[in-house]
């Protein structure tokens, strides 16, 4: 450890220079994030598409920038030890009353560790944990906006209560008839207190910043009576100002869709399959706190990605990574299930992710390179994943204890991807550690083809075993397979076609949701040449296991999917009845066509019947149908 001295001017320049960095983006970020509420106000779609898309690679263009800017006024990477612990100590001191610190700090780390020699990665000069606290930062400036609002109704109040709260959003967009969609929003918040007494400290809490993804936006808060709460999400989307006319700018009004007051709701709303939201946020640690109180169950990394600050995401997932290696004792594994041809996949049994890492080579019919898997991978990223494919962190030069390793994953990565790994005695300590250059990082699920194994195991294929637990199964293969359509739907309605929709590229979640992982051979819906296999020539075609027609680069033909997917007579039965047009060139052709004309679908994260109105204005009203 060196001795504590802050006597280096360059050290203060650097500090204050990396601080700047980190300000421009931040500010930056928040920037593009408030345009969020401009681009939904005017319906404009694409625009929302595309910022969500390019909001993503603000942060890496901020760290080179910062980087590029150290080296050419500082030359920082020849500085001595010395002087980066005093950057760090000084950095800190920059950091105590700033809004954002443990995003600062990560901006530091990304900074530091593109400039210096990994044996400089230790406690001295980067984070390894948060230095300064993010509990209870407020405000100063009186005139901005806090965290979160505060209501305080009463039963005769309520709804003039809930007209206020949203109006006071100022959406530059008239309701369609706000009065009525805030009846039913308090009729639902009176449903979920039944004939409770009201307490003392009964409120209402919304987040004062809109949170906007695709063609919605949300009004997050939580009723609270006594030591109960209730977290809700209000979606407020467009709707035509006449039935059945255009949504487009200037003829449409507003509407409240739904009053979500579910915490799994929420979870769906958060999930890690979807894109990031957009919402500007002066004190983002307050706005996870604030979260993490209405969500319990969700990492604080996975808020942090949710609202689109992921490398925060990242540096959190890390830090729990490592406390859970020293408090556990089992081995990282070969990952159960079926291989795969282009990733192989390992585990630890007791930490809920799989850990990928790109083979150095692939069978034959996998044409393809490292270099466009990692494009596949980040097209997912910058991509509306409309809760169909899961988000993955994604890092480099990750160090592991060999001893955690067991012998077998060894062998399997020295035989499938040697590049990929080095085993080394890496920090000079006496211990071996596996570091592996490039992996991927994702949220564990259970693979489909299992998940409908475990049903045809348990009777569910067999038609004449009427026992509950051959019941239940049938039930398992009915969720299972119209899950597995639904997901491929809506991939389709974001313009994505998985190729390869085999059942073990699919996992379901832990709230039975049909998410899609296998991701190196997926194209755009408008990239695609959807086509019906042509009849055979004569009888010698009709006869050969070969295929007898031309096939260029991305045709699909919709039709030969049931081969290889509807092999099990209970399966087939259940997908023919729910999802027989996937088989139906005309389906994708439509969709592709109606993508290519600019429409954007509606792809809700929340149930159909969660909506207030299914079949316009006179649909359902809580608690009256």
């Amino acid at each position: 450890m060196f001795p504590i001295r802050i006597d280096s001017t360059v050290a203060y320049d650097i500090a204050k220079a990396m601080m700047d960095g980190f300000n421009r983006h931040y500010q930056l970020f928040r920037t593009e994030s408030a345009r969020a509420k401009h681009r939904f106000e005017v319906c404009d779609w694409r625009g929302q598409q595309r910022a969500q898309r390019e909001r993503i690679e603000f942060y890496d263009l901020r760290v080179k920038e910062c980087s590029t800017r150290l080296e050419r006024e500082f030359k920082a990477g020849e500085q001595p030890a010395e002087v980066w612990q005093q950057v760090k100590l000084l950095y800190i001191g920059l950091s105590v009353d700033h809004h954002q610190p443990e995003l600062a700090e990560t901006f530091f780390n990304s900074v530091t560790t593109k400039i210096l020699h990994r044996a400089y990665f230790q406690n001295d000069f980067i984070f390894v944990r948060p230095a300064v606290s993010t509990e209870y930062i407020e405000n100063d400036d009186r005139s901005s906006k806090s965290t979160y609002r505060s209501y305080y109704p009463t039963r005769e109040s309520m709804v003039a209560t809930v007209v206020q709260m949203m109006q006071d959003f100022d959406l530059r967009v008239p309701f369609e008839d706000l009065e009525r969609d805030c009846t039913w929003v308090a009729e639902t918040m009176s449903a979920k207190l039944g004939d409770a007494t009201l307490r003392a400290n009964f409120q209402i809490q919304v987040l004062s910043g809109l949170f906007f993804r695709n063609k919605g936006c949300y009004v997050i808060g939580k009723l609270i009576n006594g030591f109960n709460e209730f977290p809700f999400a209000l979606p407020v989307l467009h709707r035509a100002a006449v039935a059945g006319g255009p949504i487009e700018a200037g003829a449409t009004r507003l509407a409240i869709d739904a009053a979500l007051f579910d915490e799994n709701d929420l979870l769906m709303l958060f999930s890690f399959a979807r894109a990031y939201f957009m919402v500007d946020m002066e004190i983002p640690s307050a706005y996870v706190q604030f979260l993490r109180s209405m969500m319990p169950r969700k990492p604080r990394n996975e808020i942090y990605n949710a609202l689109g600050l992921a490398k925060q995401g990242k540096t959190l997932f890390y830090r729990d990574f490592l406390y859970h290696l020293h408090h556990s004792t089992d081995q990282f594994r070969i990952a159960p299930g079926i291989k795969g041809m282009v990733m192989l996949v390992f585990d630890l049994p007791s930490f809920p992710y799989v850990f990928k890492v790109i083979k150095d080579y692939y069978p034959p019919q996998k044409d393809t390179t490292r270099e466009q898997i990692k494009g596949k991978y980040l097209l997912v990223k910058q991509h509306d994943r409309v809760g169909r494919m899961a988000d993955t962190l994604e890092y480099s030069n990750v160090a592991f204890p060999r001893a955690r390793f067991t012998d077998e994953l060894i062998a399997e990565i020295q035989k499938f991807a040697p590049s990929q790994m080095e085993i080394a005695d890496l920090d000079g300590d006496g211990t071996q550690e596996v570091m592996l250059k490039h992996v991927y990082i994702e949220r564990r699920m259970i693979p489909l083809n299992i998940y409908l194994q475990e049903a045809f195991d348990a009777g569910g294929a067999n038609p004449a075993d009427t026992s509950p637990a051959a019941q239940r199964a049938r039930e398992q293969i009915q969720r299972g397979v119209v899950e597995y359509g639904n997901a491929i739907k809506d991939l389709v309605a974001a313009n994505i076609f998985p190729g390869d929709m085999l059942w073990k590229n699919f996992g379901v979640t832990r709230g039975s949701k049909v998410v899609f992982y296998d991701y190196d051979e997926i194209e755009y819906i408008t990239d695609c040449n959807f086509r019906r296999v042509p009849p055979p020539r004569n009888e010698e075609d009709e006869m050969s296991g070969e295929v007898w027609y031309s096939v260029a680069k991305n045709d699909v033909f919709p039709e030969t999917f049931a081969p290889f997917l509807l092999g099990n007579p209970a399966v087939r039965e259940v997908f023919m009845k729910h999802h027989a047009d996937l088989l139906d060139v005309e389906f994708w052709q439509s969709h592709k066509e109606r993508i290519q004309a600019g429409h954007v679908h509606d792809v809700f994260p929340y149930e159909k019947d969660k909506r207030f109105r299914q079949n316009g204005p006179s649909g359902r009203v809580p608690g009256r149908n």
